[in-house]
């Protein structure tokens, strides 16, 4: 097998993949996902169609840098959270790697979600691999174990950070709160700078003036004052389901298939589902993607993947032209 010189764990339809190739740059992609996998294929993104947990990282040797951003439904809001449940599993997994004992196998039959422990394949790649970066991502919940991940990359030589970042803070017309772990072997990872800022305009530490975050309206070409309903027709109540497109969307997921779009005006009442393409777009993809699959399917994906505009700017900041081609 030829690797390229980045390889993606978990790599969906290619959120990462598409970032890097805003840099003139491409990795190989492992998904186990049979559409999603079709989805990459179709954009001509390199793909291996397999389970990351079940592969030897040993096959991919030579990789200069690893992206990794496991599967976070367990973990997530949007979800049950059995992932929280299992934080004390998973924490040991990573001590048990760290120590060179892989506990998998025993370990993911006492978790309530198998795929949480998901979540440990970062570490295993990475101590496997020895790659030049590593660049993880994941919901904010998963934070105490991406630190735990940081602290265990730091004993072997690395130098880590890990935080929280807004994905509007960046560009994207999306209100997108995600957890990072980056970290290499040379230098201290650096975070990009925002170039976008939430409120009034104003200058950064450095004097450069941040721009506002991007609307959903701006983003989609829609005239100002239309709404977003995320649950069908119900009123808006105490749920808080009705939020303005005059703003950046709140986060998607693959929910965002029931939103609707429309008019609080008294004589205007026509609403319609936003559409996958829409939906694409907020998330930073090309408008003409390829997504493969159902229209519930597509809708998964695009809520699964990372950000194409986060990836670019995290990569480009951490890596720059080391992002190997």
């Amino acid at each position: 097998m030829t690797v390229p010189g980045t390889l993606d764990l978990f790599a969906g339809p290619g959120g990462w993949s598409t970032g890097l190739r805003l840099l003139g740059l491409e990795d190989l992609g492992i998904e186990i996902d049979p559409t999603a996998c079709a989805t990459r294929t179709a954009a001509g993104h390199a793909t291996v169609c397999a389970d990351v947990s079940a592969l030897d990282p040993a096959d991919f040797a030579g990789v200069t840098g690893l992206i990794a951003s496991s599967p976070c439904q367990t973990f997530s809001t949007a979800g049950k959270r059995a992932g929280l449940a299992d934080m004390v599993v998973c924490h040991r997994a990573l001590n048990d790697l760290a120590a060179g004992r892989d506990s998998r196998a025993a370990l993911v039959e006492q978790c309530r979600d198998r795929r949480s422990l998901l979540v440990v394949e970062p570490l295993r790649y990475a101590l496997a691999l020895s790659p030049q970066w590593v660049a993880v991502e994941n919901v904010p919940a998963t934070a105490p174990l991406l630190e735990h991940t940081a602290a265990i990359l730091r004993e072997h030589g690395y130098r880590a950070w890990s935080g929280e970042v807004n994905a509007a803070d960046y560009g994207l017309a999306q209100s997108r709160r995600r957890a990072l772990l980056l970290a290499h072997s040379d230098r201290l990872p650096a975070l990009p700078a925002p170039t976008h800022r939430g409120g009034a305009v104003q200058p950064d530490l450095f004097g450069s003036e941040l721009r506002p975050w991007v609307t959903m309206a701006d983003a989609l070409g829609w005239p100002r004052g239309l709404q977003i309903r995320t649950r069908g027709m119900r009123r808006a109540g105490t749920g808080g389901n009705l939020f303005s497109a005059d703003r950046p969307a709140w986060t998607l997921t693959e929910k965002a298939r029931s939103w609707t779009v429309g008019s609080l005006d008294a004589l205007a009442h026509t609403w319609r589902q936003l559409t996958a393409q829409e939906a694409a777009v907020l998330q930073g993809f090309p408008p003409d993607y390829p997504f493969q699959g159902r229209r519930s399917t597509v809708f998964r994906q695009i809520g699964d993947a990372v950000p194409p505009l986060l990836a670019a700017a995290v990569l480009d900041a951490l890596c720059g032209t080391e992002v190997t081609r």
